[in-house]
């Protein structure tokens, strides 16, 4: 997001989320959770399926907002709704249910278009983060663990000394595991979808 957008007042609340400020999360919870439990369960889902798909919005809006460069420009409902929405339909296409029936966004009209710009770019980017990691978990254990080592801010002299090889070693081998790394990232077959 740019940083010259104002902020909307609802910024509150992704601050509560990421200083786990009780009072504003409950207070979130409080005012928006009723919207996504009707949209869940008038679209083939249970209330239960409305909690996980809430939470799993409220992690992908943490995550993002700790990237420190985010700035919510519209109702934080609208935002969290747009997020709910696209998990929601994600969960009913991989599980091949019925569709949607009420989608009840025409109160977001005014907003929309924000609000949809900025979930979709958070989404994006845990897609992104999702490919990545179960990339990682891919490679081999000596792999992840040398490039887990060195993205902990070890030097390679000691991420050498901790597995016990060589310095010129573990630079070679970190650079070959980077290698097929971005290899199977970039072969993904969702890669290019995830490209900005």
């Amino acid at each position: 997001m740019s940083n010259n957008k104002k902020a909307h007042t609802d910024q509150k609340y992704i601050q509560a989320l990421l200083h786990n400020n009780s009072s504003l999360i409950e207070e979130i919870y409080k005012k928006f959770s009723g919207k996504i439990i009707r949209m869940v369960t008038r679209n083939s889902g249970s209330e239960s399926d409305a909690g996980d798909v809430f939470q799993d919005a409220l992690m992908a809006i943490c995550t993002r907002a700790q990237k420190g460069d985010f700035i919510l420009t519209c109702p934080f409902e609208a935002y969290l709704y747009k997020i709910c929405h696209s998990k929601w339909m994600n969960v009913l296409n991989k599980n091949k249910r019925a569709g949607v029936t009420n989608l009840e966004d025409d109160e977001y009209k005014g907003v929309a278009d924000d609000a949809f710009a900025i979930a979709a770019s958070t989404l994006q980017q845990e897609n992104r983060e999702k490919l990545f990691t179960d990339k990682v978990k891919e490679l081999s254990a000596r792999c992840r663990q040398i490039l887990q080592l060195s993205w902990s801010g070890k030097g390679m002299n000691i991420v050498a000394e901790e597995m016990g090889v060589t310095y010129g070693f573990a630079r070679k081998k970190k650079s070959e595991c980077m290698k097929k790394l971005v290899h199977l990232v970039q072969t993904a077959s969702i890669f290019e979808d995830l490209k900005d």
